[in-house]
């Protein structure tokens, strides 16, 4: 069978395409933009695919039509699945980057793929689409998506909007949560989004006892898959019949609230807990307003800015502490029944994520190699 994929040389595009290569007869093309040739090169080592396996096309997500040659695009007419992986997510991206790679991007790849009638367009979105819809969001819904202010959100609201307005083809949409590393190895690419909190724990862990109790922020929902889930699951549903269509949340079925998750982290970093966590309710009622208005006007938005600038963690990571989605799974549950394929909840593969963080990126951070005399701690 024939694939080709847009973005395999990122993240989630390695992990899928080791997955793809353990069916039998797999042949995958893969748009290779000019100067990108040694990651190219990286995953067909990474892999151990044969030459006949993995073949590079050249061509740019920012070109129309991928910017694939005509001698190519002959080459791709028996794709049965055109996966588009292909995106930036970076919160300190700029809007127009955002808007090239996102949507102009992906309105190449669906020319591309309709110019070589692939059999599934295959769309790898963001919960972010859903923006900060205050509730649950299902599979089936799309224009009830709220609080499009971010860049982030909205490219990737106005990317499904393409694919399901214009698409000529059948198509799929997958809508993955906050992807961190894998389960097993802890292996990531780059420390962004829930790992920010990582850099604030090894700070509290660096100045503060672990026995200090603190005071925490019950804050909003957190929910992450480790990228062996995406891939496995993007590869499943994939494959099987009569769903096009359709959209899947590629979410865990347990949310985290910014004061569970600090708490998991915490622990696994040997950094203080917070024993007391103020409940969103509270903010909502006169004392709390105040105190809201307090840390998010003026003075103190000013200093705890500062601080996350010292911390080299976006200030844009600010409206997500409040994040209010959860995500119904109904889909993508009926599509996995029968599997082993499940993201697994977070304290189950939490240390490898810390450790692989600790050691691979970011190494060069300074490392504390003593502890305060009235502390017993372990390393395991």
């Amino acid at each position: 069978m024939n694939y080709f994929i847009t973005g395999a040389t990122g993240f989630i595009g390695r992990f899928l395409v080791a997955e793809l290569l353990k069916r039998k007869d797999a042949r995958i093309y893969v748009l290779v933009r000019t100067g990108s040739e040694r990651k190219f090169n990286r995953l067909c080592i990474q892999t151990g695919a044969r030459a006949d396996q993995l073949i590079a096309i050249g061509g740019d997500l920012t070109a129309p039509g991928l910017g694939i040659a005509e001698a190519d695009l002959a080459r791709l007419q028996q794709v049965s699945h055109f996966f588009h992986l292909a995106a930036i997510y970076d919160l300190q991206a700029d809007a127009a980057s955002q808007q090239r790679s996102n949507i102009d991007g992906t309105r190449n790849a669906l020319r591309a793929a309709e110019a070589t009638a692939a059999g599934c367009f295959h769309h790898v979105s963001s919960i972010a689409a859903a923006g900060l819809y205050p509730g649950q969001f299902r599979e089936d819904m799309f224009d009830e998506a709220t609080g499009l202010h971010d860049p982030y959100f909205v490219t990737k609201h106005e990317a499904e909007k393409l694919v399901r307005k214009e698409s000529r083809i059948p198509f799929r949409i997958y809508r993955p949560s906050m992807v961190v590393g894998h389960s097993q190895t802890g292996e990531m690419d780059k420390a962004d989004g829930p790992y920010y909190l990582f850099r604030v724990m090894r700070q509290l862990q660096r100045w503060l006892p672990r026995w200090l109790p603190l005071v925490g922020l019950e804050g909003g929902y957190f929910n992450m898959v480790p990228v062996d889930f995406v891939a496995r699951a993007l590869d499943r549903i994939a494959h099987l019949p009569a769903l096009d269509g359709q959209c899947f949340h590629l979410t865990a079925h347990r949310n985290y609230s910014l004061g569970e998750l600090m708490n998991i982290v915490a622990d696994v970093a040997h950094a203080p807990r917070a024993a007391w966590q103020i409940s969103n309710q509270w903010l909502e009622q006169p004392p709390g307003r105040l105190v809201k208005a307090a840390t998010t006007t003026g003075p103190v938005r000013w200093l705890a800015q500062k601080a996350l600038q010292r911390l080299d963690v976006p200030v844009a990571m600010l409206s997500f502490l409040t994040y209010p989605v959860t995500f119904d799974t109904t889909h993508t549950d009926a599509a996995l029944a029968g599997t082993d394929i499940q993201a697994p909840d977070l304290e189950t593969y939490i240390r490898p994520l810390w450790d692989y963080w600790n050691e691979q990126l970011e190494p060069a951070q300074p490392r504390r190699h003593f502890r305060h005399h009235f502390r017993t701690e372990r390393h395991d």
